[in-house]
């Protein structure tokens, strides 16, 4: 093999020499190179060698000839679904309305929903200790964690601080639960429609998404067979979302643990998307799906974000729930290493996190609670009487999903040009379903303010009404 660098100690750089520290092993040391020229051959004394060196010119064909910098493959393969949909749409409200944006799932944009008292005082409580401001470990503060297990441990479901990793927001945990389940090449199963990260984060890391089908004439709930269908031997994670974004669905118990069936036949673990665990309406339950079953193991992500109506705080968590150890010791020690590929949750806000558990008060949860579901109810009696849409009821967090009967609006191609027309005409903007891989809904989030829900349900039903056409009867009908 022909090396630039000889075996031999001496080498020849032009006529220039330089000494060389070694220590007594023949190994250069720290301080090897001593920049300074000497005049002579040979070895010196006290260990220090004399030696010139050789640099073999690059090969013309190796050298970069122009500068040439492109992005990597994961920037490519990254796409958000949302983005991507709403940046291509043309958004030019009326300039005689009001703007009312119905689209971004962030509770506090309104002002309307504030945060409990207890949770800004606990915040405070912690930057004036002056004890958080340097770096958390990062999987997190052992105390913080186990505040989170307490929190959150059941009986049947019971957690650690060691079965407990604190994350930037819950999609850090989403990311990270992805990352240590699945190889480039594996595949995951997403419900459709259901949240875009899960693909932009997946398909980032050469993972193939298939989509299990959700039924909105059962209130959303999944499609087993098809779910079902869809798993091969390369399947690595079932993901499930509930309640469901976007679809403000909630599972019940029994349907649950039907999920857990197929996963428990089949071997697949589950990353359980449970950000809006226990933002469930009046009558309604959200048993956490770790309660359900024992040899399923499940990853459950969730976070202040939506419950706590802290969204920009950016504290999530992963429970890993694995009663029979079936993830064993190589799951968890693979979370400890992504996590410390970059340090996650804020320190402060971990500071303050045993006191936000333990402190907000019941009132806070019940009263947000009333006004979603209150909102929900105006949203869904509005637009259930206008010809052409059709509601489906939440039963939990934050969002309506809404059909659209295409056949009775001809002025439009799909959900994505209704949507972009709806924002012309009566300057009201509604998520295209089309995000959320799936055609002819939109989606409304209910966390405005009820005059502003009013009002933009009586400009979509103005919309409607200009729009909307009879379907006309075909001539089989006429005839008769």
């Amino acid at each position: 093999m022909n090396n630039c660098l000889s075996s031999s100690p001496v080498f020849r750089m032009d006529t220039k020499s330089y000494l060389v520290q070694m220590n007594g092993n023949g190994v250069y040391g720290k301080s090897s190179v001593i920049a300074k020229s000497l005049n002579g051959t040979g070895v010196q004394g006290n260990g220090v060698h004399h030696v010139s060196v050789n640099v073999c010119p690059a090969k013309a064909k190796n050298r970069r000839q122009r500068w040439e910098v492109k992005p990597s493959e994961m920037a490519n393969n990254t796409f958000n679904p949302i983005r991507a949909i709403v940046d291509g749409m043309k958004l030019t409200p009326n300039p005689d309305k009001p703007m009312i944006t119905l689209s971004i799932g962030d509770p506090t944009v309104f002002g309307n929903l504030p945060t409990d008292d207890a949770v800004t005082q606990a915040m405070k409580d912690a930057i004036d200790s002056q004890k958080y401001n340097g770096y958390a470990p990062s999987v997190g503060y052992v105390k913080s964690r186990q505040a989170v297990a307490n929190y959150y441990s059941r009986p049947e479901a019971p957690l650690q601080a060691e079965d407990v990793i604190l994350t930037s927001g819950c999609s850090q945990a989403i990311d990270l639960a992805i990352s240590v389940l699945c190889n480039p090449g594996d595949n995951i199963l997403v419900p459709c429609p259901g949240f875009s990260l899960y693909k932009t984060l997946a398909v980032s890391m050469g993972i193939t998404v298939k989509l299990y089908n959700l039924l909105p004439e059962k209130s959303w709930e999944v499609d087993l067979q098809h779910l079902e269908s869809l798993i091969d031997e390369k399947t690595s994670c079932l993901v499930v979302t509930n309640p469901s974004n976007p679809c403000g669905s909630v599972f019940s118990k029994e349907h649950l643990q039907k999920i857990l069936k197929v996963a428990s036949k089949h071997c697949v673990p589950i990353l359980a998307d449970e950000i809006y665990r226990d933002m469930v309406f009046s009558g309604c339950s959200s048993p956490s799906m770790a309660s359900l079953v024992s040899d399923v193991p499940i990853l459950s992500c969730g976070g202040l974000a939506k419950r706590w109506l802290v969204p920009g705080w950016r504290m999530g968590w992963i429970l890993i729930h694995d009663r029979h150890n079936i993830f064993g010791s190589e799951i968890r020690q693979g979370l400890v290493k992504l996590s410390q590929r970059i340090l996650g949750a804020c320190s402060i806000v971990q500071g303050a996190l045993e006191s936000i558990l333990n402190n907000t008060s019941q009132s806070f949860f019940k009263e947000t609670i009333s006004f979603l579901e209150s909102n929900s109810e105006i949203c869904f009696n509005e637009l259930s009487t206008i010809p052409g849409l059709n509601p489906v009821m939440p039963s939990g967090a934050m969002y309506i999903m809404v059909g659209i009967e295409m056949d009775h609006f001809p002025d439009f191609k799909n959900d994505i040009d209704f949507t972009e027309r709806m924002v012309m005409e009566q300057s009201v903007f509604c998520l295209p379903a089309s995000a959320f891989e799936y055609k002819n809904y939109f989606r409304i989030v209910v966390t405005v303010p009820e005059e502003m829900m009013l009002e933009a349900c009586a400009r979509i039903r103005e919309f409607c009404q200009r729009h909307y056409r009879p379907c006309s009867r075909d001539s089989n009908d006429l005839d008769q």
